[in-house]
């Protein structure tokens, strides 16, 4: 028995020694050598300039931007004015209406943001739009108020303002406007009360319902971001429950549901569109970054396994920072597009479209990295790749823009929201990148092959 003990624990032992702790090669030996996996690591040369959208973007945004300003650090300069609509309000005209008349008629707007000096003065005009805006239709930032505006028009409201003067009230302005517009809109849904339904309002014929164009007359120096506008039209009333004469209100709002169009124009920047030391990002509606992917140096017979690439920002030098106070600068675009070229041209925006993360990706600036960094990107390789060798290819098959946007989600925060729409950023923001006719931009991928 002693023996039969003792030869079982030589034997276990012998197997113990005898296998290896290290799993790395298990099953390499059952692989035939021909399809052993071999990886690469490469980099290459990325050709980036300034691309010059101009000021024909499409103007999709809930946010009215008015004033002008001068960048202090590019010297650029970017104007703004929008037209609106006001849809029908949601509350009725109350029985009994005291007359045909109006009390007061007004616009108001919140500043949801504002950049500039608060002590820079502008001045704002009102004036009554006499063609219709189709909410159904694509508006660019290069809109011709002219075309919806009568050339003889009188201003029927105006005011001269600055941030001093709204931060003490509310961060609201308030422009008065002409009573006569609010006598019309009251007789008239007095006449026929169905004109307040949303189908029939922007047609309905009344003053005020084709919307306004607010317009820049004068003053530097400040850009507002006007965000929840209201028409109000107030009337008297008798309040029969009370036996007294009261004061309603009809509130007819600025939404999504009609048309906001802003009007941007940007001067001064071809010297930022020559400067081929780097590249540009401004909005908005001003410079874009182009980047062409080297496809004929990458490898078309091997596998992709990652693809990554990196826009890094430069900071401001010294004596820039010595020069420009901080409130007066301009903010870094927080979040970008990456995109094909040919799909912007034919109509990313325009269709509603979101990041695929094939032809299409987002990245958010990142500032421990400085830069805006697109971690993969290999199956926009292989589609580029995959297109040359079918003679699909267009003559930008391999060009991309970097465009800074304005992103909305939903479903929580992090890992867990989920993007529901893509625009143009109309924010004034602006950031230099590496790049341009010396370099500095580089695409690394990871490459898979077979072993032959």
């Amino acid at each position: 028995m002693y023996w039969k003990h003792f030869f079982a624990l030589i034997t276990a032992s012998i197997l113990f020694v005898s296998c290896d702790d290290n799993t790395s090669t298990l099953g390499m030996d059952m692989i035939p050598a021909a399809d052993l996996i071999a990886k690469t690591y490469k980099t290459y040369d990325v050709k980036t300039s300034s691309y010059a959208v101009g000021d024909s973007v499409l103007s999709r945004t809930s946010t009215s931007y008015f004033g002008q300003y001068t960048d202090p650090i590019t010297g650029s300069t970017v104007k703004s004015d929008f037209l609106s609509q006001y849809n029908c309000p949601i509350n009725k005209l109350k029985n009994e209406i005291l007359g045909d008349t109006a009390h007061t008629v007004n616009i108001v707007f919140n500043v949801s943001q504002f950049v500039g000096d608060s002590l820079a003065p502008l001045s704002l005009e009102v004036y009554e739009l006499d063609s219709l805006l189709d909410p159904n239709a694509d508006y660019y930032t290069n809109i011709d108020p002219s075309k919806f505006v009568k050339k003889d028009a009188k201003p029927v409201g105006s005011i001269r303002f600055s941030a001093k003067n709204f931060v003490k009230n509310l961060e609201i302005i308030n422009i008065p406007i002409d009573r006569a517009i609010g006598d019309d809109i009251i007789a008239g849904l007095k006449k026929d009360p169905s004109l307040a339904e949303p189908s029939k309002w922007l047609k309905s014929g009344l003053r005020g319902s084709k919307g306004f164009y607010f317009k820049l007359c004068s003053g530097d120096g400040a850009m507002y971001y006007f965000s929840d506008s209201q028409m109000n039209v107030t009337y008297r009333y008798h309040d029969t429950e009370a036996d007294k004469d009261s004061i309603s209100l009809l509130d007819f709002e600025g939404s999504e549901e009609v048309v906001q169009a802003s009007r941007f124009a940007t001067s001064n920047i071809k010297s930022l569109i020559d400067d081929d030391s780097a590249t540009y990002l401004k909005c908005p509606a001003g410079i874009f970054t182009m980047a062409e992917i080297p496809l004929d140096s990458i490898s078309a017979n091997d596998t992709i396994n990652s693809a990554s690439i990196k826009f890094i920002r430069y900071n401001d030098d010294a004596e820039t920072n010595s020069k420009i106070d901080k409130k007066y600068r301009l903010g870094i675009p927080e979040n970008v597009l990456l995109v094909r070229y040919d799909e912007y041209k034919n109509g990313f925006f325009e269709s509603y479209k979101l990041n695929d993360n094939v032809t299409s990706y987002l990245a958010p600036f990142s500032s421990t990295k400085n830069a805006y960094e697109f971690s993969d990107i290999s199956r926009l390789i292989t589609t580029m790749i995959q297109e040359k060798k079918s003679g699909k290819a267009s003559e930008n098959y391999n060009k991309v823009l970097i465009i800074p946007v304005a992103i909305e989600t939903t479903g929580g925060s992090g890992s867990y929201s989920k993007v529901v729409k893509i625009n143009h950023d109309f924010s004034m923001k602006s950031t230099r990148l590496v790049g341009g006719k010396d370099g500095g931009v580089k695409i690394e991928l990871i490459y898979s092959k077979f072993i032959r």
